[in-house]
């Protein structure tokens, strides 16, 4: 289904998505006309096409033998075919509030592909902290639903927006210091993300995989606009004063509840 682009110089923690038919659903999402229900419609089209990119990339794969219909007929001529290995382990995270909708998606799409045993999805209450100008200076992590060990465990963050790193790093930090692990990998699934958040985040550890179908640096000067993604990662920006995604979406944690407290 998908192809990952290699026209950027984010390195090999970076996965950009090559879908076209996704990019045209992320465009009509990020429009000022698109409201509630249709905001949710897109978000579900986004977040099973983003999910299963994940797991063709990243899940280990084995080959089974099957019996079909004609094998009563024909019992040598068994099915070879391509499968998930059955013993991996997924851990989808809520990143309350944007991220509540998009991991119950992934959560559901995973039990198309391993054993319900092997899924688990926690809830850890995520929000900015902010100054009196509103700009970002932290992450409070709130309440937490952990379901126990992450270890050898596929951990999964779907979490639409990629603008600061902020909430990613603090959560992966808590399962590093506190879970018991050691996890397999950290995968975080966004449908935007910056250049300011892909150094934040790829640069916090080795054992992150970020996978996204667009890089926003629309207030990059005018020359750095017209050069590859990431070949002068230093002078890219995406952010404007109070870090918020430009071009962008808008607050998508608002949109997807329709409540803007």
């Amino acid at each position: 289904m998908e192809n990952i682009k290699q026209t950027h110089h984010y390195g090999s923690q970076f996965n950009l998505i090559n879908n076209i038919y996704l990019e045209n659903q992320l465009t009509r999402l990020c429009l000022p006309e698109t409201k509630q229900p249709e905001v949710n419609r897109l978000v579900k089209k986004l977040y099973l096409g983003l999910i299963e990119a994940v797991v063709n990339r990243c899940f280990p794969r084995e080959i089974q033998l099957y019996k079909t219909r004609m094998s009563e007929a024909h019992p040598k001529a068994l099915l070879t075919a391509q499968s998930f290995n059955q013993t991996t382990k997924a851990v989808t995270v809520n990143l309350a509030r944007a991220g509540t909708y998009p991991s119950h998606l992934c959560y559901e799409f995973l039990h198309d592909v391993l054993p319900a045993d092997n899924i688990r999805q926690d809830h850890i209450f995520a929000a900015r902290a902010t100054d009196e100008s509103q700009k970002v200076t932290g992450t409070f992590l709130g309440c937490y639903k952990i379901g126990g060990s992450v270890k050898n465990s596929f951990v999964i963050f779907p979490d639409p927006m990629g603008a600061t790193g902020g909430t990613l790093t603090s959560a992966i930090d808590h399962y590093e210091k506190n879970i018991e692990g050691p996890a397999q990998s950290y995968i975080a699934i966004h449908l935007i993300v910056t250049p300011e958040y892909l150094k934040k985040v790829l640069n916090h550890s080795k054992k992150i995989q970020v996978f996204a179908l667009r890089v926003d640096r629309g207030l990059s000067p005018e020359e750095i606009l017209k050069s590859p993604l990431g070949l002068n990662w230093d002078q890219e920006k995406g952010l404007n004063e109070k870090q918020y995604i430009v071009p962008g979406a808008g607050g998508l944690g608002e949109l997807l509840n329709n409540s803007y407290v």
